[in-house]
Order: structure tokens, then C-alpha cells, then sequence
């Protein structure tokens, strides 16, 4: 994934659900089809709502790393 262009990075640490989601579709809204928007929160919701979201959404769940107690999501804009 060391290879994968990000073309804007969201931050949503401290935010509660439904936030990063909200905030999430904003930012995608922006980018490019085929463009990587990465996430940042802590969250513990935010791995199942971004799955749901990328599902419902048509934008491609790319990615959900945990470390410690944050997560980045990298989603890519569909079309």
C-alpha cells in the first residue's frame, strides 16, 4: 500500500459517530473518481460504518489498519 497516492487526508480523531461518517462523504464528494481519501479516527465504530458506508455508497473500502487505539481508512472514490 506503500504505493498508493493519497489525495487528501481527513482527521476525525475525537469524533464521535456519525461525524466521520458525515464528514467522510463530504471530503469524497471533492475528490476525483479513483482518488484515496485516508481517515484518521478513534472511533471504535468507524470499521464497521465505513464498511457499511463503502458498501452503500459505491467508493471502495481499500483499507482499515488499527494502531494503538487509532484507525486509518483509505477509501477510494467509485465513479
Amino acid at each position: 500500500m506503500a504505493d498508493l497516492e493519497i489525495a487528501e487526508t481527513l482527521d476525525c480523531k475525537g469524533l464521535q459517530c456519525p461525524l466521520p461518517v458525515i464528514k467522510t462523504a463530504q471530503a469524497v464528494k471533492k475528490l476525483a473518481p479513483g482518488q484515496v481519501l485516508e481517515l484518521l479516527a478513534t472511533d471504535p465504530g468507524v470499521e464497521p460504518d465505513m464498511k457499511a458506508w463503502a458498501s452503500r455508497t459505491g467508493n471502495e473500502l481499500v483499507s482499515i489498519e488499527q494502531t494503538g487505539g487509532a484507525y486509518r481508512v483509505l477509501l477510494r472514490r467509485g465513479n
